[in-house]
């Protein structure tokens, strides 16, 4: 499947471009097919998809936080770093930075 500008969207479509322009020309049936990319152009081929990148942004801000917490909370405060996960712990520093 291409794209309006002649890029070809997916791996399977450019391994199938690429095949085609390595045999030698054939009439085809199919006069509606779309024209191939040209040989010599460039084709970037993304190898982890938009979507995974988004997932993995997720988690690593999450990782992050968490390990932001334990050295905040756990070693540079002086508390247990198991601390950060029971829901006391929270409640009191939501406390502390709500109290005028």
């Amino acid at each position: 499947m291409t794209g309006n500008n002649g890029q070809v969207r997916t791996r399977e479509d450019y391994k199938k471009a690429k095949e085609e322009a390595q045999q030698p020309a054939k009439a085809t049936e199919n006069t509606n097919a779309a024209p191939l990319p040209p040989a010599n152009k460039r084709v970037r081929i993304r190898l982890i998809p938009i979507w995974l990148r988004l997932v993995l942004l997720v988690v690593s801000v999450f990782i992050c936080a968490i390990a932001g917490a334990s050295v905040g909370y756990g070693m540079l405060g002086g508390g247990n770093v198991g601390d950060i996960f029971k829901e006391s712990t929270w409640t009191h520093i939501i406390d502390l930075v709500d109290k005028k």
